[in-house]
């Protein structure tokens, strides 16, 4: 009796004791985020199928779009010949640097930089434009199959996705 009356007493005590206890900032900050994630979690809905949805559909956009560009083959035909025919005169490949060499050349004859800067925007685009159009793409040889179920995946989350967009 008197063991049990001991036993409760040290119990009592050390409730006590935990009880006085101060709690750290960082522990009070965690029995926050604790008590915010239970309420949460007690008044959210079972499922989401909307956004399951659009994710599912951005998911088969992705991987129809992956098997589609696996099987392009993408060759550059540059620095070979004439890139820019004007009537019957082509132009070779290094006369598309020339506005950009004139830019960087104004650059640092005149006071004006705005010449200078205009002529390197310029010279900057025919060279991009000159890269892109030196671009050559194939299709890789794919059965039916492939065919269908790559740009079905495509279309099919594509569609899905802009469903879950634009849904009154």
């Amino acid at each position: 009796m008197a063991e049990k009356n001991m036993d409760e007493l040290y119990a009592e005590m050390e409730a006590a004791a935990h009880k006085n206890e101060k709690k750290t900032r960082a522990e009070s900050n965690v029995d926050q985020m604790l008590d915010g994630v239970e309420k949460a979690m007690d008044g959210r809905k079972k499922s989401n199928p909307e956004l399951l949805r659009f994710f599912g559909g951005l998911l088969l956009f992705g991987a129809g779009l992956y098997m589609i560009f696996q099987n392009l083959i993408i060759s550059s035909s540059w620095g070979m010949g004439y890139i820019f025919h004007i009537g019957g005169f082509g132009l070779p490949n290094g006369t598309i640097m020339i506005p950009l060499l004139i830019g960087i050349a104004l650059l640092f004859l005149c006071d004006r930089k705005l010449w200078g800067w205009l002529f390197i925007a310029i010279g900057i685009v025919i060279v991009i434009a000159a890269v892109i159009m030196s671009v050559s793409i194939q299709w890789r040889t794919s059965n039916g199959w492939m065919f269908v179920v790559m740009f079905g995946m495509t279309f099919a989350g594509g569609a899905m996705m802009l469903r879950e967009l634009f849904k009154k």
